[in-house]
């Protein structure tokens, strides 16, 4: 596929089509939906946004951040830390194997393949600028699309602690790009808590 913008859209087509296996649904404007290509869409939403100037293999490595995630459940891991790092580790191989099974298919050579699979593994974060962008635009989506599920279901002071680590994460712009999301109201309260947590002595 020798069309640059033709071959970019194959591929985030052929993502979507993974993602639309997705047994997990959620109601998006009362329909029923995928989970996981309801995500791929929201974080290429907030990299249009945040960093509109994004090159074609960030654009791609977001769009497969959660690339057929539900196969690699949290449960085939044990409930703890070690247990917890493990399975993110496994998720960062199999997107990036997933993910390069669909861009060699779609006429992207080698080095392209390599590099999208460093991002979704997440090597090199903060020394890496796109590797860092992609971890912005995860935490903006959880942020304004996630966070306010997730207080509903915990302590206020493990929101607190959890968003304080979500912030710690990102860099400066993102953090500022995070003031400027419509943020439920439990979610606001608890960023600006989280905020005021990080940056106490």
């Amino acid at each position: 596929m020798s069309n640059p913008t033709q071959r970019l859209h194959a591929a985030i087509a052929a993502v979507d089509a993974a993602n639309s296996a997705d047994p997990n649904r959620v109601v998006v404007e009362g329909e029923e939906l995928p989970a996981e290509l309801v995500y791929g869409q929201r974080m290429s939403a907030m990299l249009d946004r945040v960093y509109p100037d994004a090159s074609e293999a960030l654009r791609l490595a977001v769009r497969a951040q959660h690339i057929r995630r539900w196969q690699v459940p949290r449960a085939s891991y044990p409930m703890d830390r070690p247990g917890y790092l493990r399975w993110r580790k496994e998720l960062g191989r199999k997107h990036a194997e997933w993910a390069g099974e669909i861009l060699g298919a779609c006429g992207y050579d080698p080095e392209d393949i390599a590099r999208v699979g460093s991002l979704l593994r997440k090597e090199n974060l903060r020394r890496d600028a796109e590797t860092q962008a992609l971890e912005d635009v995860a935490a903006l989506v959880f942020l304004l699309h996630y966070a306010e599920d997730f207080a509903a279901k915990h302590a206020p002071e493990k929101v607190v602690t959890i968003l304080a680590k979500t912030l710690a994460k990102m860099s400066e712009h993102g953090q500022e790009a995070a003031g400027g999301l419509g943020l439920a109201p439990a979610v606001r309260h608890a960023l600006e808590a989280a905020i005021v947590q990080a940056t106490d002595p």
